[in-house]
């Protein structure tokens, strides 16, 4: 097998380009790597020290690319079809939008507002930071919600009137949102609701969010979506 993944199943970088691979029925080893403690050789091939990494030895054995947005690029490349990048110039560069507003916006507010003091504060041995993770599902991500809501609307997709990279970029991030407890209300957000329904219950996400549950239902964390 000549690719090989590293990084945590819990990352949604890791998990959308997860997903890519899976979509692509490209095969790949996911090799764990803690990115609080990395070891040394993983950091002398990511050096912004972030994960995930690609290696892809069919290349070379030291051919490895970090960040999931120029994995999924690359994966586009060397595994054309199916297609998960728009033909259509405009559509293209409204699915990179997507995927960059998901992987700045989306996981910045949602990593360091939610999931962090909830799940990895459980995770490191502490008790959850409930205060701190309603604060910003009440104060700061409404305005989040509504602008995906209005995006999607009747919608099944983002772009194109297709699945794409700017589906899986925006869904991975929900992920882990739902892993801390919390999801947009239904009532509010129907669009997104529907939306993150069809997409997390696609087999390529289907898979690893039931690995995941089963991860974290240990450590009595539940799953909200």
């Amino acid at each position: 097998m000549s690719l090989t993944l590293y990084g945590s199943p819990l990352s949604p970088f890791v998990r959308k380009t997860r997903v890519v691979l899976a979509e692509k029925g490209l095969d790949y080893t996911l090799d764990p790597v803690n990115v609080f403690a990395p070891p040394p050789e993983f950091l002398a091939i990511s050096p912004l020290k972030r994960i995930p990494v690609l290696r892809d030895t069919s290349v070379g054995p030291d051919a490895t690319l970090p960040d999931s947005s120029a994995i999924c690029a690359y994966l586009e490349k060397k595994q054309p079809e199916p297609a998960l990048y728009p033909d259509v110039p405009f559509d293209y560069a409204r699915a990179l939008w997507f995927e960059e507003y998901a992987d700045s916006e989306l996981a910045s507010l949602f990593g360091t507002g939610v999931f962090r003091p909830v799940v990895v504060n459980i995770l490191m041995g502490k008790g959850p930071d409930r205060e701190a993770a309603d604060k910003t599902m009440t104060e700061k991500l409404p305005r989040l919600f509504d602008y995906l809501n209005r995006e999607i609307g009747d919608n099944a997709f983002f772009v194109g009137g297709r699945f794409s990279v700017a589906d899986i970029a925006v869904a991975t991030h929900f992920v882990n949102l739902a892993h801390a407890g919390y999801a947009p209300d239904e009532a509010s957000y129907p669009g997104l609701r529907r939306f993150l329904t069809t997409i997390h219950g696609r087999p390529s996400f289907a898979t690893l969010i039931a690995d995941e549950r089963k991860m974290l239902a240990s450590l009595g964390i539940a799953y909200a979506l």
